[in-house]
């Protein structure tokens, strides 16, 4: 949504540490997802070659969503986990809910904002690469959250109750509170403050993705993904223009600075529930997009799903969520 774009504009600086962890890469010819589920690929999934037109395969994916809200994950060193979950939950007052057991070790704990989620997954698996040194200007990736409340008094408060050290605001000319806060795994989060917020971050998640090239970047989310481009925000605090992208409560915000000295590719990524993963899957296939996770169906769970890249290796990931899922059954309860 725009107003998150916009409350990043006061942000003049954000600076994190390293969040650097050896990665594990699974045996060839075993596909997982890079939670370490496994995954079949029945050939049986993919459209068969002829079955759809031109016009189809060059359309975009937006077309296919069906989530009010795209969501969001964040992948972090896995003795981090209780740290992560009472920062997540407590001090930012996110809503928790159930978790996915997705192996016998492996859980993804889910925490809602609007309609969307932040998923929390413990452990950096896969051929990612996780390097948040430099901040929002030290390379390319997924760089930060930013969260909408309320009540400043509240969010301190929070934090203290939580264990954190509370944020520290500062006013702005229109009349919000900032403040810059990272999380236990090194990641920058933005604490906006505002009269009309829906408190928990209700109104949504703003993720701020350095890119190396904006034009490429832009088309990427805007032709093929099929996001709403908002018009571009001058921030001259952060020095940069913000290129806003929304889906539902989730804007993704491009931008490019530094010299990419230290891209992140795997700490953070985006997800989209979909009507049709294989159509998805076809349509990046037409137009030579990268595959991080290919086309599958992940047992137990009902899910048919694609792990794509976005051209910086940001992890866009489709999913459909069939009639015996989790999540259509929550969904058909009202939950």
């Amino acid at each position: 949504m725009g107003r998150i774009a916009i409350g990043l504009l006061g942000a003049a600086t954000l600076a994190t540490g390293a969040c650097a962890a050896a990665q594990q890469t699974p045996p060839p010819g075993r596909i997982t997802t890079p939670e370490g589920a496994v995954m079949s690929s029945a050939s049986d999934l993919a459209y068969k070659p002829g079955q759809l037109t031109q016009e189809q395969l060059m359309s975009s994916t937006g077309d296919l969503f069906t989530g009010p809200a795209a969501n969001v994950f964040r992948r972090y060193p896995r003795d981090k986990t209780e740290a992560m979950v009472k920062f997540y939950t407590g001090a930012l007052a996110l809503k928790s809910l159930s978790p996915i057991q997705l192996t016998a070790t492996q859980q993804m704990l889910l925490t809602g904002v609007g309609h969307g989620q932040v998923k929390l997954s413990a452990g950096q698996q896969g051929n990612r690469k996780y390097d948040l040194e430099g901040g929002y200007a030290g390379g390319t990736g997924i760089r930060f959250f930013a969260f909408h409340y309320p009540d400043e008094a509240v969010v301190k408060q929070r934090f203290r109750e939580a264990g954190f050290p509370e944020p520290e605001f500062a006013a702005r000319p229109d009349g919000w509170r900032q403040a810059l806060v990272k999380d236990p795994g090194g990641f920058d989060i933005v604490i906006l403050v505002h009269k009309d917020a829906k408190d928990h971050s209700d109104d949504g998640v703003g993720v701020g993705i350095n890119v190396s090239d904006l034009e490429r970047s832009r088309a990427f989310y805007r032709d093929f993904v099929g996001l709403k481009e908002l018009p571009p925000i001058k921030a001259s605090l952060l020095g940069t223009t913000l290129y806003p992208f929304e889906r539902g409560e989730t804007t993704l915000m491009l931008y490019h600075l530094g010299d990419n000295k230290h891209p992140d590719n795997g700490s953070a990524g985006i997800q989209y529930v979909v009507s049709d993963s294989p159509l998805a899957d076809a349509k990046a296939k037409a137009r030579h997009i990268a595959v991080e996770t290919p086309l599958n169906k992940l047992a137990g769970f009902d899910l048919i799903t694609v792990w794509l890249n976005d051209p910086d290796g940001v992890t866009n990931y489709y999913a459909q969520v069939g009639p015996n899922s989790r999540t259509a059954r929550a969904a058909a309860a009202g939950n």
